[in-house]
């Protein structure tokens, strides 16, 4: 029996992970404690998805309610199934960097000391998993800023004779930056996750997300960027964007494209890895562009403003260089660019929302 446990089981990626590993055989152990409802209020609950999570799947589904920053009973799961786990997917997270300077305790003690309590459950229970942590591109600050950008009609661009022109790589410096608190709280836990892969042999990866997105993401205004752009445009919801002329560029992956990289990182993996995961020159936008996108798709104008005051270490350019984990794992090709994604968000909630904005 191979068990893949799966924290935030009811989220965006970790809904997508335990379809996907479910799909391939596995035994998935949901951890979700539906703490998103908690962060941005009953609109963000990922309630419904574990009731479609438990439907689809049966069986080879078990639902854990716990807290991961709770060390005795993530020691308690561990040692139930601690033999036959071979995955520990970690996607579980307080996400949001404004959320986090309302309560930086919680942040990091979600954010961080619940990934070290994951990372010593493995390392005595389940030496032998494969863990897997979705990072961000925040652990990097605000240093992107100083790139040499260039403000362009929709967008702005980094100089195309710059090194990064295909993206940001892994090299570039986390230091001498801010991160916001969300931020650093996300470094610290990555630099663990790379330390017990260095330490203790275990085979780990951080995966460095750009924006993560796709239909199951329970969007709103201070998380889930495109999810809840499009709810927005559907549902008449006034949307404001902040700062640099509304032209900071995203680049945003799918969740079944992020998905498959994991899925092949797992199939051969490495110890303390490191990747900056996301839609790369593949697939990215400008807020303009993508409140052009969900205009067009919904057929009407959306009520949107704008205010000149951006969020703190916010960046105004990032695109995420994607040749490392390419070239480690060359079977693996994007599936989705930004219109593909905004268009299927759009199919699959439109019922949904159409009902909200009936009300």
């Amino acid at each position: 029996m191979s068990i893949a446990i799966i924290t935030g089981s009811a989220g965006l990626i970790g809904s997508e992970a335990a379809r996907f590993f479910a799909g391939e055989g596995f035994d998935v152990v949901g951890i979700d404690n539906d703490m998103r409802a908690e962060f941005f209020g009953e609109e963000a609950s990922t309630h419904w998805n574990r009731r479609k999570l438990e439907e689809q799947l049966g069986d080879r589904y078990t639902h854990v309610d716990i807290d991961i920053r709770d060390d005795s009973a993530i020691e308690s799961l561990f040692d139930r199934y601690g033999a036959n786990v071979d995955l520990v997917l970690h996607t579980a997270a307080q996400p949001s960097h404004d959320w986090a300077a309302r309560d930086p305790k919680t942040d990091f003690g979600v954010n961080a000391t619940g990934t070290l309590n994951l990372l010593e459950a493995v390392r005595y229970k389940a030496p032998d998993a494969v863990f897997l942590f979705t990072s961000t591109n925040k652990v990097y600050g605000d240093s992107p800023n100083r790139l040499p950008l260039i403000e362009m009609s929709t967008r702005w661009e980094i100089d195309p004779d710059h090194p990064y022109a295909i993206g940001i790589p892994e090299d570039f410096s986390i230091d001498q930056s801010m991160h916001s608190l969300f931020g650093a709280s996300k470094v610290a836990a990555d630099l663990l996750v790379q330390e017990y892969g260095r330490y203790f042999g275990i085979r780990t990866a951080c995966f460095r997300g750009g924006c993560l997105t796709g239909p199951s993401h329970s969007g709103t205004q201070l998380h889930g960027f495109l999810a809840y752009l499009m709810k927005c445009a559907v549902t008449g919801t006034p949307y404001t964007v902040f700062g640099y002329n509304g032209k900071q560029v995203r680049d945003n992956i799918h969740s079944a494209d992020l998905i498959r990289a994991f899925y092949e990182f797992y199939k051969a993996p490495k110890t303390a890895a490191v990747y900056n995961i996301g839609g790369g020159r593949h697939s990215n936008c400008s807020m303009v562009e993508a409140i052009d996108l969900c205009e067009k798709i919904v057929g009407r104008k959306m009520d949107w403003t704008y205010s000149e005051k951006n969020r703190a270490g916010d960046h105004i350019w990032w695109i995420s260089d994607l040749s490392r984990f390419q070239t480690d794992y060359p079977q693996w090709q994007q599936q989705y660019d930004v219109p593909d994604i905004l268009q299927e968000i759009y199919d699959v909630n439109i019922e949904k929302w159409a009902e909200v904005s009936a009300l």
